[in-house]
């Protein structure tokens, strides 16, 4: 058994109008999706689930430091939220976490999970594995200059880089040297080349009691197991054996199941989301976002997979995705879709 003697403060929890919440936000979360977490989708995941804890995109540090964009913009209503951030150098981490925390984000992750040759070229992401007093070094740097928890989102390993031991020796160095609690794993390797990042979402083999023991093995540790994870049933078996669990491409491509997590991951007594009414209260959202020149199908797109399996849901989509990017599009084309649902 692989031991870890760091003393660790206790993860924060949602602050949910000055009551204590059963359950920390960490218990289920949405995973960080390039193009698709955007600030319009957690919009809409919030309307869904007010107890699930929403993640931004990847933002790499180059993106915030030369400010061609605001890639820190986020709704009040995404809370509890966090920044995933990309990148490999200790103060330019620090200078973008703090900018976070000033913006308001709940907390800041470190990506050491993202495969691609664009990544890698740009010393970030799942490549950092190989260099774990580096990432150390990052989340230290991150540590001393924010108050809010700094997290690190990883695989089980890379390349030829995949035994118990390297994975153990990893999380050690990391919440050791580096000060980090809570760690979300992705119970899959990387492979750094040979596979696109597709193909590392599916093709190496998923290990979940390798995630399972890692815990068993760092009980002073939060563990949040990530990967291939489609409904909440599966989650809940996982609760069994780790802190947490964070659902991707599912949660994304069927949002429905955030209307129902509240009540079968957090409180029982939770209602189940409305769907048609969320969309309802999505209208003065997208009639504000429309005012500020966004345009109709940046929101759209997030919303096409609501209603997968009911009555009218073919209809829904084909009617948003032919409609929604004309010139004025606005909500009403969306209420139009909406009577496709109801009729």
């Amino acid at each position: 058994m692989h031991k870890n003697k760091a003393t660790l403060h206790p993860p924060p929890t949602i602050d949910n109008s000055g009551t204590e919440p059963k359950y920390p936000a960490y218990r289920f979360s949405v995973a960080p999706m390039l193009d698709w977490t955007d600030r319009h989708c957690r919009y809409f995941h919030r309307l869904l689930t007010k107890q699930t804890l929403l993640y931004s995109e990847m933002v790499t540090t180059g993106a915030i430091i030369h400010e061609k964009a605001d890639y820190l913009a986020y709704s009040e209503q995404d809370h509890p939220v966090v920044l995933q951030l990309g990148g490999s150098d200790p103060k330019t981490l620090a200078d973008c976490a703090k900018l976070g925390q000033q913006r308001g984000y709940n907390e800041i992750n470190l990506n050491i999970g993202c495969p691609s040759d664009r990544v890698q070229n740009g010393r970030f992401g799942a490549c950092l594995m190989g260099e774990a007093d580096l990432v150390a070094d990052c989340i230290k740097a991150m540590n001393d200059a924010v108050s809010i928890p700094v997290t690190v989102k990883t695989r089980i390993g890379i390349d030829s880089h995949d035994s118990y031991e390297f994975l153990c020796d990893f999380v050690d160095t990391i919440a050791n040297k580096g000060g980090c609690h809570i760690f979300i794993i992705h119970a899959r390797k990387a492979w750094l080349s040979g596979l696109s990042p597709k193909e590392n979402r599916e093709v190496p083999p998923l290990n979940y009691p390798r995630v399972y023991q890692l815990k068993r093995d760092f009980p002073q540790l939060t563990i949040v197991i990530n990967g291939g994870i489609t409904t909440l049933e599966d989650a809940a078996d996982h609760l069994k054996y780790v802190d947490g669990v964070m659902i991707g491409r599912e949660a994304y491509q069927n949002p429905a199941i955030l209307a129902e997590v509240d009540r079968k991951l957090f409180d029982p007594q939770a209602a189940i989301t409305d769907k048609v009414a969320v969309i309802k209260a999505l209208y003065p959202y997208i009639e504000q976002e429309l005012s500020r020149g966004a345009r109709l199908g940046h929101i759209t797109r997030h919303i096409l997979g609501l209603f997968k399996g009911m009555p009218g849901a073919r209809q829904w989509r084909r009617y948003l995705s032919e409609h929604a990017h004309q010139p004025r599009a606005d909500a009403a084309v969306v209420e139009r879709a909406l009577s496709f649902v109801q009729s």
